[in-house]
Formats: C-alpha cells, structure tokens, sequence
C-alpha cells in the first residue's frame, strides 16, 4: 500500500484514515514473520539433531563394516552406503545453514532494524501531531481582545504545522520503503531457501544415480544369495539327516552306535582320535574335569578351549604304555603311564575305552616304526586342519538331485513350461504354486516381491513337493493360466517382455499382468440369473461295495446349472483300477477302536466293528452331479452318508462332463463361476472365476450358503481344493447348516479331502446343526478309512497336548512319533487318491 505525499500536506482523513491501516498492517506483518523466524529455527535445530544422529548411524554402519572385514561383500557394501549416507548427511547440513541464512536470519533483520525503524518514526509523528492539535486549540481560544496571545498563538501554530509538515513526509516516506522492502525481502528470503532446496535434492539425485548401479547389481547377487541360501540349506538337512540315520562315519557316536568307533593312525591331518575325557586332577582332591584330548604326532594332548594352548600329557608315546583301570570306583577308566607320570582318564562307555586304549596302543606301534628322531623333530603346532570330528558330507546328494530332476521333468513337460510364463525364458525351474506358472529366476524375484498374496514362489529343484501340489502344477500350466491372464494383451503399450529384456520392463509387465490384471477378457457380466437354468445328472454305479444296511428313501434335489458356451478342455472316462477298501487291516482298527471304547460307549452303537460293516463301504450306486446342458440332476443328499462315493474321494465310474471354459467369464458372476467351476472340477474355469475378482471364499445364499470348496468337495476333486486352499480357501468356513468342508467330505465319503483338510488344520470338533462333528457323521456312515483317520487325528492332538506341544487344535505340528506316523498315514491316502484319480 502506497501514501501519497499530497494527503499527508493536507492531512486529511483519508491520510489519516490510510496511515491508521498501513500501521495495523504492519503490526500484523511483524507478528507473522516473527512467528515464521522462531518456525525456522525449530526446524533448524530439530534439523541439527537430525543430522546428529544420522552421523551417529553413519559412524554405526562404519563400525559394522569394520567388524565384518572378513566378508569383502558386506564390507564394501556397507562402506560404500556410510560413504553415501555421509554425503547426504553433509547435504542436509548444507541445507538447514542456507535456512538458517536465507529465512531466519534475513527476516529477523528485516524485523528487527527496518520494522523497529519504522515503529520509531510513528512515535515522532504522533508527538508531533499531539502538539499540532494543541496548537490549533490555543489558537483558536486566544482573544480578540489581547494581541499579544493572538500573535504568540498564531506563531505557534506556524512552527507546529511546519514541522508536522515535514515529519509527515519523512513519515510517509518511511512507509512507502517499508512497504516495498517487506516484498523484496519475503520473496527473496524465500526464494534462497527454494533454491537451497533444489541443490540439495539434486545433489542427492546425482549421488543415488551413481550409486544405482551398484544397488542393482547387489540386488541380483542378493537374489542369486536366496538360492545359494535354499541349497545350503537343503544340504544341511541332509547332513543333518544322514548324521541322525548313522551314515557319516565320523559322527557314529552321534546314533549312540558305538560299535562303530574308529580310529586312523595314518589321518592326512596327523589327528589319530580325538574326543571328550574326564581326567583325574593331581591335586589333593582328585577332582575330574573333562578336557578335549587327542592323540597327534605321537602325542597326547588335551585343552579346554580353542583359544588355549595344547597341554601335552605324554610328549613321547613311545615311552608309555596303556591299560584299563578296574581297580577304582568310576566305570570306563583308563590309565597311560610314562616314566614320570601317570594320567587317569575315564570315557564315557566301554567302547569308547577300548578305541581310546586301542588308539594309544597303535600309535605307540606308529611311532616305533617311524625314525628314531621324527618324534622329536616334529614339534606340536595347532592347525586349521579339520578335525576328525566336524560334520561332513559323505551322504551322496544323488538321492536328492533325483527326486527334483523328476518333478523338474514332469511339470516342464506340461504345455507351455518349457519356457518361462511372463519372459519366455527357457528352462524355468521356479513356480507360482497358486497361479500354476513356471518362472525363471528373475521372474520369480518379481513374483515374491509381489507377497504371498498375490503369488506363492517355490523351487522345483531345492523345496520338496506334496503330490497334490505337484499334480495341481500338472493341471494347470502355463499356457492355461496365460490364455486366461494374457487373453487380451495386443494392444499399445502392453508388448509382452522377452529373457532378455530389463528387469524394470518385466517387473512392469507382471504387475500389469497380475496386480492390475489388464489384460483380462473385457467382457460384460451377464446376470447369472437370466440365461436359461439346465440340468444334467449321471448315476454312476459304485465298485466293490459292501453290503449295508438299507438306508431311508433318497432324496433328490435339482441342481440349476447355466449353459457353457466355449469349453477348454472335455472330461474323460476315467477308469478305475481295483483297490481294497481299507488302508487299514482289521488288527489294526480294533486296535486304534480300543483306544477311544471308554469315551465312545455312549455315543453310538457298540456293533460298529471290523464285522459291523466299518470295513466295508456304501451301497451299490452314487450319484455324481455335473454341468452342461441336456438332461436333470439326480443330486445325493447329504443327510445320508450312504449316498457318498468312495472313500478315495474322487467320482467313480465313468462320468460325462462338460468343461468350462474361459468364455463363461461373459456368463456367470465370478462368484457364481467360481462355484460351477470347482463343482464340475474344471480348473481353468476356476482359475478365470478368481482372476476376474471371484472371491475365494463366497458364499452362496441360494445354495445354502456353500462355498467353492464345499463344491469342490460336492465334485469330488481333491486337486480342486488344493487349488482353492492355495488360493486362501478357509478350510473351517461353515454353510448355513453349520457345516464346513470337513463334514461334508465326511458324509460324502471323500477320504482323500478329509486327509486334506486334516492336514491343512480342519477343525474336527466343530458340530453343525445337527450337533454331529465329522466323527459321529463318519461312525454313523460306517466308514471305516474316515472313522480311523479321524480317530487317529484325536489321538494325535490328545498326545500333543499331554505334552505341552503348541499349534492349534487339528494342525500337524510336532515331531513325536504318533505324529509322524499320523502325517504318513495321511500322505498315503492323498497319495493313493491322487493314483486312482
């Protein structure tokens, strides 16, 4: 705001008026900037104390790359990073002097020396302007009557307004500078501390963009470190293992079968034997200590740690000899004794003594028949030779490298893996266990980036592999899964990366592939409810069923199914081969039936035996539903477990099925496809639901509130629901008869998808409306392979928790024996439904 000059000679009210605003404003201002000063340096000092303490992790970084001078990567690594974080530690320093000069200080000055200025020239003005009023007053009160006061009055008043005059104008004056130097100063304080802020962000730029090359490069050896770190790992449970079964011959004593100690007088590394003794102290108590001995270089020593020195118990074993002790008190004693000494040494059972007696013994003979002077000419020096006592590894790795060249081979032979999904790598030995793709190193990199909830990331040579995952991975394939993810990808700016585009291109093309899923079929959901409802229905006959007795009238209900348009694949004839029944052998059920009489006596009927018709199965037929078009269903109801398949779990006989194929996203809500497609077992059906948004775990409200999994479970398809749990299937989700995967692989006979469930942590005490858990519906259902797996569940978790083992109720954890044991008898049920499917 600007004041003419012209209003302050008139000192009108307009000036007056002017002035009054142009000191409010000014008042105001100074309040803001001293605000805005004292802002500026709290966030100098709290920036100083940043810096502080990023020196401080600086100087942290440097002393952990000091302590890890023997591993040059980490040691060059982390001096390179404190070399860069110290440059940007420098840079914020740089940064907070420039606010400290360009704001705090330029506008403190401004404040302090322009603004009090001003504050000064106004309190002159308003003196002056005080006298200027008086002077008028007196002026105009001086009578007519007497001259003398109406002259000394009115030369007052000259002065007065003559000076109000001039002080007026320097006023004025003072606040025209005033009001433009505030502008000049704000903007340039300000424009300083933008400019401070743009150096620094481009020195940090030009720092990290040198640097980037080298981040890059430690990321591919990070993730080449993530299998070197999975191999080494594999390898040392397999040591492990081999040491457990005995077959490392140095670490016999580790099995406790100590008939197998042996010693090597001609060892490369001059170490005949070595272990833990108690010796016998020469003091007046005879305390025992056990010391670290062996015999080397026609010695014996012993120490207690590394660090310290070998003391020589005999220095020339020729001299000395060797005999049991029988004569004292403590077991497994032994005495060597020289010339000037003797040592009393006790192991720690009797096989140990007699190797250590017979080590000394031959390497006295050793020593004897080398030169008479070796023995001295050789002095006792500590090596870095290992000892006879460290792990190795004399397991052959082949058993291993078979087994993950097989499910290499197999899964590679499946159509579109001989290359990888998203690059077309050739040779991919990664997989995505929920999507079903085979992946190259670097892809795979990209997917686990992505979480576990997008994609799960395994080795096919370093992790081992269920065989219902590995089938599942034999279902699907890459090319399945792409015409699914990749149906639309033609157009601009979604060209598919090859092996050997950048990491930046691939990892782009994955997110848009998976994460925003662009390249989806576009296509517009129809209601589900609008295209016309079919049916179709296929009695299957039942093999090798035993008679039963006959159950209630079976009821029947119609299942609507919507038409397919396009299918992938067809459903074959599936042929069966003959199995027994029963896993189990009658000894071995009355047996584990006997275990649970006590509790079970009231529960059900006492008949229920190995000749009750618990090792038998259904009666003569099942019916099986499907999807398609042409006929109606006959559905079994699960009230009656008579009605169910055979216990493997899997459809028997031949049963005609319609697939579905991708073109039913137009058709069906996902959620609705999702359960057709896991009922009429169609995996690419079910792959597409999910990958179009079907949520994994929805329920059906028309449908009694089932899931996709109880569907599957309805299909009959225990590589359905391992899709499903890979996908985050609930495994415990209850229908609206309270009934949850578990009880409806129960009525349902499925033997396979409870084994499943168990294993995956089904809660097998959970009771549906009926207050019936999966026990009573299987003992009520006479089956005897789920009567016993259940069974054996419980004990299981009753054995767990007698021994205060964690994991929660049904999950298989713990290694004790029945444990064990539990989890191999599930395998083989899975193993055995997988063959026969």
């Amino acid at each position: 705001m600007t004041v003419e000059f012209e209003e302050c000679v008139k000192d009108s009210p307009r000036f007056r008026a002017t002035i009054d605003e142009v000191e409010t404003d000014v008042v105001e201002i100074e309040a803001k900037l001293d605000k805005l000063v004292k802002l500026c340096s709290g966030m100098v000092e709290a920036g100083k104390a940043y810096v502080s303490t990023s020196r401080l992790f600086v100087s942290g970084v440097r002393d952990l790359s000091q302590q890890c001078q023997g591993d040059t990567v980490i040691s060059e690594c982390l001096q390179r990073f404190a070399d860069s974080l110290q440059e940007v530690v420098n840079y914020h320093m740089i940064l907070f002097d420039q606010a400290q000069r360009s704001v705090r200080q330029q506008l403190h000055n401004f404040v302090k020396e322009d603004v009090r200025k001003f504050k000064e020239t106004k309190k002159q003005f308003d003196k002056v302007r005080e006298d200027l009023e008086l002077s008028l007053v007196r002026n105009a009160q001086a009578p007519r009557h007497r001259p003398h006061e109406v002259e000394e009055a009115t030369g007052a008043l000259t002065l007065t307004r003559k000076c109000f005059r001039h002080l007026a104008l320097d006023y004025v004056l003072q606040i025209n500078v005033l009001q433009a130097k505030k502008k000049f100063e704000i903007l340039d304080s300000m424009l300083s501390f933008m400019h401070a802020q743009s150096s620094f962000f481009q020195q940090g730029y030009s720092l990290l963009h040198q640097l980037d090359p080298y981040m890059k490069k430690l990321a591919a050896e990070l993730d080449q470190l993530v299998i070197d770190s999975a191999v080494e790992k594999r390898e040392m449970e397999r040591k492990h293992a081999a040491i457990q079964q005995g077959r490392v011959p140095s670490l016999q004593d580790f099995s406790y079968d100590e008939s197998k100690v042996e010693f090597d007088v001609d060892a490369p590394s001059g170490v005949v034997m070595e272990g833990y003794l108690f010796k016998r102290a020469s003091n007046a108590f005879k305390t025992w200590n056990r010391r670290w001995f062996s015999i080397q270089n026609s010695q014996l020593v012993y120490q207690k740690k590394l660090k310290d020195a070998l003391t020589v118990v005999v220095d020339d074993l020729r001299l000395c000899s060797v005999k049991p002790c029988e004569d004292i008190e403590r077991r497994f004693c032994f005495e060597v004794v020289s010339p000037t000494k003797s040592c009393m040494l006790q192991a720690d059972s009797e096989k140990l003594r007699q190797a250590w007696v017979q080590a000394v013994q031959a390497s006295i003979a050793s020593a004897y028949r080398e030169s008479p002077d070796s023995c001295y000419s050789e002095r006792l020096e500590r090596t870095a030779s290992p000892s006879t006592s460290s792990i190795d590894s004399a397991t052959d790795p082949r058993e291993r490298g078979v087994k993950g060249e097989s499910v290499l081979q197999r899964v590679q032979s499946v159509a579109g893996n001989s290359q990888c999904g998203d690059c077309g790598q050739s040779d991919p030995r990664w997989a995505s266990i929920n999507l079903g793709v085979l992946l190259c190193i670097e892809c795979s990199g990209i997917h686990r980036s992505l979480g576990v909830h997008c994609s799960k990331v395994r080795s096919l040579t370093l992790d081992s592999w269920e065989p219902e995952l590995l089938k599942l991975m034999c279902e699907l394939g890459n090319r399945a899964v792409n015409q699914i993810y990749e149906a639309q990808c033609e157009g601009p700016g979604s060209r598919k990366p090859t092996a050997s585009s950048p990491r930046q291109d691939k990892e782009a093309w994955i997110k848009d592939k998976y994460v925003e899923k662009k390249f989806l079929r576009k296509a517009p959901m129809a209601p589900a409810l609008e295209a016309p409802r079919r049916w179709r229905a296929q009695k299957c006959p039942r093999p090798h069923s035993s008679p039963r007795v006959p159950t209630a009238r079976r009821k029947v209900r119609l299942e609507p199914v919507l038409p397919c348009v396009a299918a992938l694949s067809s459903v074959g004839t599936l042929d069966r081969k003959f199995r027994r029944d029963s896993l189990f052998c009658p000894d071995e059920l009355d047996s584990l039936f006997s275990y649970f009489d006590a509790g079970a006596a009231g529960a059900g009927p006492r008949s229920l035996s190995s000749d009750s018709g618990l090792g038998g199965s259904s009666d003569g037929s099942s019916d099986v539903l499907a999807f398609g078009s042409g006929s109606v269903v006959d559905s079994v109801t699960e009230e009656e477990g008579a009605e169910s398949e055979e216990s493997s779990g899997e459809a028997d006989g031949d049963t005609e099925a319609e697939a579905w194929g991708l073109a039913d996203v137009r058709e069906l809500h996902p959620g609705l496809l999702a359960h057709r497609a896991a009922r009429a077992r169609d995996l690419p059906a079910l792959a597409a639901a999910l990958a179009h948004g079907a949520e994994v775990n929805w329920a059906d409200a028309e449908d009694e509130g089932k899931t996709p999994l109880v569907q599957a479970v309805l299909g009959g398809s225990l590589i359905v629901c391992e899709f499903l749990l890979q996908n985050g299937a609930d495994v415990n989700q209850r229908d609206s008869r309270g009934r949850a995967p578990l009880h409806h692989a129960t009525l349902l006979g499925r033997t396979g998808q409870v084994c499943l469930f168990l294993k995956r942590g089904a809660d097998q005490h959970a009771l549906d409306q009926e207050q019936r858990d999966p026990l009573a519906i299987a003992v009520q259902a006479a089956n005897a392979d789920i009567v016993t797996l259940l069974r054996l569940a419980r004990m299981a978790e009753e054995m767990r928790e007698a021994e205060a083992a964690p994991g929660p109720p049904g999950a298989l954890a713990g290694s004790s024996p029945t444990e064990l044991q539990f989890r191999r008898c599930i395998q083989e049920f899975i193993s055995l439904h997988l063959e026969e499917s």
